[in-house]
């Protein structure tokens, strides 16, 4: 119960952060899911579904992950939390390096309360907003890429981009989440 009224906390402050909401759509989408989660599954920002209800991966590219989650036997609502670095929907599309820089410190915050074993980056940006680094995900993905004080990061697609180009992405992103099962 003290790890989700910290979550609580942290999400309060996002929704007052007026850095998080400076040129955003909008209400705050901290995130959801079990705060004892061992596996912490990363996006890039709300789309308009989720920056009307507040819930992360609730549109079309979260009833995919929603999926894929459950294919490998976990529960996407009791057995992983599901978030992003940048909480608000970007005005503009894609968040920029400065939004998503900014969007860390309320995810690290997030990720020193849950204290995940596994982390699963969901694209670029997500790798960004938690490696701090630029990654290429078609050539780093569907591996371990680091580990970090016995968490281990695994990059893989965006649901968004399967879904936009199915035909390219949708077989490595199963092949990953195979991965994920096998190395959970």
């Amino acid at each position: 119960m003290i790890k989700q009224q910290e979550l609580e906390r942290i999400a309060l402050e996002i929704e007052n952060c007026d850095i998080c909401k400076k040129d955003k759509i909008g209400v705050a989408v901290p995130g959801e899911g079990n705060p004892d989660a061992d596996i912490v599954f990363i996006g890039e920002a709300p789309g308009k579904k989720e920056a009307v209800e507040g819930r992360p991966f609730i549109g079309r590219s979260g009833q995919l992950l929603r999926n894929m989650i459950r294919s490998i036997g976990l529960d996407d609502e009791k057995d992983v939390y599901i978030t992003s670095p940048v909480k608000y929907l970007p005005e503009r599309g894609t968040p920029s390096s400065e939004e998503i820089a900014h969007g860390r410190t309320h995810l690290t915050q997030q990720f020193n309360v849950i204290q995940p074993r596994f982390i699963v980056l969901l694209g670029r940006v997500a790798a960004e907003g938690v490696l701090n680094r630029k990654v290429a995900v078609v050539k780093e993905r569907g591996q371990v890429i680091e580990e970090i004080g016995g968490v281990k990061y695994f990059l893989t697609y965006h649901p968004a981009a399967v879904l936009r180009f199915p035909t390219k992405f949708k077989l490595g992103m199963i092949e990953d989440f195979k991965k994920i099962k096998s190395l959970l």
